[in-house]
């Protein structure tokens, strides 16, 4: 019994592709300590920082990011060409579907919600206490504001 154990145990790493003892995870795979976080892309506001899990949110094709987003921070109306999925992992964000942020209208998803904003479609986020999301989309990733004015890469 103990040698089929051993057998099967080192057919699985084999078939993982994986050496036996690797010390580095494969791309993709990640605990919460090895997420590497940087400052968001200037198409959103200051403040908050991003973590790409997997694929390149700059190219055609799937990618996972992580943002975490400061307490009283919004983006303004804006739309994506793809599907976006947007699983809240902590606090607590609040979204509304339209053409101008408007708190009155903006549903509260707390941590475990899903949110999906379909493409094209105008929607904008904020927060009322950290929140720390996660997004699943094609690429690239592309950010089209209402009022070009919104979007903070265009201001100096």
């Amino acid at each position: 019994m103990r040698i089929r154990l051993a057998l099967a145990l080192a057919l699985l790493v084999l078939a993982s592709g994986l050496p036996a003892g690797a010390a580095d995870p494969p791309h993709g795979m990640f605990t919460p300590s090895e997420i590497k976080w940087g400052d968001a892309p200037p198409m959103v506001p200051k403040g908050a920082k991003l973590a790409v899990l997997y694929g390149d949110p700059n190219k055609d094709g799937l990618f996972v990011i992580r943002a975490k987003l400061p307490a009283n921070y919004r983006i303004a109306a804006h739309s994506h060409p793809t599907d976006e999925v947007v699983t809240v992992l902590s606090g607590t964000l609040f979204v509304g579907m339209g053409d101008k942020l408007d708190l009155a209208k903006a549903k509260a998803f707390p941590g475990g919600s899903l949110v999906v904003a379909p493409a094209k479609t105008n929607h904008y986020v904020l927060t009322k206490q950290p929140t720390v999301i996660e997004i699943s989309a094609m690429g690239p990733l592309q950010f089209t504001y209402v009022n070009p004015a919104d979007d903070p890469s265009k201001k100096q």
